[in-house]
């Protein structure tokens, strides 16, 4: 089944990708989602139509209270070395491009309308940048990663930091793509 090449490689679950419209090389989840199935907090079982996901650029409206449990996707009938070769060059795209090789969430930071985060960061003069375990990656500065013994801490004041000094240089506030869960110490 085609058409999920996209998907090769993010870090996560499938969960994640439905709730916050995963995506990577011009393909999102809400390209390919037919309906999907969550329970909420009262343990009923809900299942909403991509419609009802509310989709936006790295967002669902779906009910917070809900955990997706599955989906139905919309793949196309491809041949099987076609997808290889397709997965492949997903593949090779992110390790010349992204630090995958080290331990980071993925991309940090939303792309702003017209504009792409890692070229704010970096204009904003934070590759390398650090705190405690912690640095905006040298490779790709949408990529925060643990060089070693970073906290979540080390992590988020790492990214408010990023944040501060492209909303300081550019006027552009970026927003978390990250979900981050818990409070803050």
């Amino acid at each position: 089944m085609g058409g999920f090449a996209f998907y090769h490689g993010i870090p996560g679950a499938i969960g994640g990708a439905l709730r916050m419209n995963a995506g990577a090389n011009g393909t999102e989840t809400c390209q390919r989602v037919v309906e999907v199935y969550g329970v909420d907090r009262t343990g009923a079982k809900r299942t909403f139509s991509n419609a009802e996901m509310g989709y936006t650029y790295r967002h669902s409206s779906a009910p917070a209270d809900v955990i997706f449990t599955g989906a139905l996707m919309q793949g196309e009938v491809r041949d099987k070395a076609e997808i290889r070769a397709e997965m492949d060059a997903v593949a090779e795209h992110r390790e010349t491009n992204q630090p995958i090789k080290s331990r980071t969430g993925g991309s940090t930071f939303k792309n702003p309308p017209g504009n792409s985060a890692w070229k704010l960061i970096d204009a904003a003069g934070m590759r390398g940048h650090r705190i405690g375990g912690a640095q905006v990656s040298e490779m790709h500065c949408n990529f925060l990663i643990n060089v070693g013994g970073a906290t979540a801490a080390d992590i988020e004041g790492l990214g408010e930091e990023v944040r501060r000094r492209v909303r300081e240089t550019s006027g552009v506030e970026l927003e978390w793509e990250i979900k981050r869960i818990g409070t803050a110490a």
